[in-house]
């Protein structure tokens, strides 16, 4: 049986050839492409087969494709593939599952109870479900919402200052790290049966007391001044605040504190012998305006970590010499919440502290 002519229109045999010629074109689109280029010189099947190294059925098959569906007949036809096991339905049984109560005894859901409860969902599904939405079901995170009617201004006071000090003055992040603990537990390297070795401390330790840092931190250089008491009361604050004012004598000072009552209000007859001082309150509940936390932070990080100490004296020498060795290369933090206080919810109020 003689095979049906192909007859190109002009732009289908500048595509065919194209396609042909184009280096990244697929190997599947050149053969195919040359199949119909050569059925419209007028090769037979059989020419085709022995020119392009195929099957006259294979020719046949190309070019009967390309007379019904002209050049969209040489992709790929749709392959259906195995039938999905899962549905959308499915992701929101997944779904509501975790809006329901775990069962009795377990804190939270997990995969394993997840499929359990859903009976018909394997825990591979329900993983990949909690993956695409971005769920984890074991991560927790907390949050602490200032209270203060006052927090918008508040808070623009302390970012003003760190933002835009006044001309000639220090600004001083002050606050105190109370009950830190001198325990004494072994450490070192420990040697593996397999021959490997690791470094770490004992589980076990002893307690010999502990001591509490007041630390002010100025904020234009980065510099800290630590000094430690065995307590943390009214007395001990005014006497840390005496040693600091008398560092920088005749200076105009801005300390930044938190709202712990040793810091105030019997501190305001303090306050009245020392016209230069000035005190500023982080808004309730919202310390982390203070930026002496962000070096307490790395005091315990980088210095009192995984350290062992035979008494509190020994924990004061080691933090003394890590301030030291701390101011060698201090810097101030970059401040870039600059929007701190505009979103917060108690910015409304902000009228009743005038």
């Amino acid at each position: 049986m003689k095979a049906r002519n192909i007859v190109l229109t002009p732009e289908e045999r500048s595509d065919l050839e194209s396609l042909e010629r184009r280096a990244t074109s697929a190997k599947r689109d050149v053969f195919r492409a040359g199949v119909i280029l050569l059925a419209a010189a007028g090769a037979s099947n059989e020419e085709i087969a022995t020119a392009m190294k195929t099957r006259p059925a294979t020719a046949s098959k190309w070019r009967g494709r390309f007379l019904r569906s002209r050049l969209s007949g040489l992709q790929d036809a749709p392959r259906p593939g195995k039938p999905a096991t899962y549905d959308q339905g499915t992701e929101q049984r997944v779904l509501k599952q975790l809006d329901q109560p775990p069962p009795k005894g377990f804190a939270r859901w997990n995969g394993t109870l997840l499929a359990s409860a859903l009976k018909d969902v394997s825990a591979d599904q329900i993983w990949r479900v909690l993956r695409k939405h971005g769920i984890s079901l074991e991560r927790r995170r907390s949050w602490c919402i200032s209270t203060d009617p006052c927090f918008a201004q508040k808070a623009a006071d302390v970012v003003g200052l760190y933002l835009n000090p006044p001309e000639n003055a220090l600004v001083l992040s002050v606050d105190e790290k109370p009950h830190i603990q001198a325990l004494e537990r072994a450490q070192g390297w420990l040697k593996l049966p397999n021959g490997k070795a690791l470094t770490g401390f004992q589980h076990e330790y002893k307690r010999h007391g502990t001591t509490t840092l007041f630390a002010a931190l100025e904020v234009a250089t980065g510099l800290v001044r630590g000094d430690h008491y065995k307590r943390r009361r009214r007395v001990e604050f005014l006497d840390f605040m005496n040693g600091v004012v008398d560092q920088y004598p005749g200076r105009e000072i801005h300390v930044i504190l938190d709202n712990l009552n040793t810091h105030k209000p019997k501190c305001d007859r303090w306050l009245a012998r020392h016209k230069n001082v000035q005190f500023h309150f982080t808004p309730t509940h919202a310390s982390w305006l203070n930026q002496v936390e962000i070096w307490f932070s790395i005091l315990e990080r980088q210095s009192l970590a995984g350290t062992s100490f035979t008494s509190p004296r020994q924990l004061r020498e080691h933090m003394d010499e890590f301030i030291a060795a701390y101011n060698q290369t201090a810097h101030p933090f970059e401040w870039k919440k600059q929007a701190v206080f505009q979103k917060h919810p108690k910015t409304q109020y902000a009228n009743l502290c005038n």
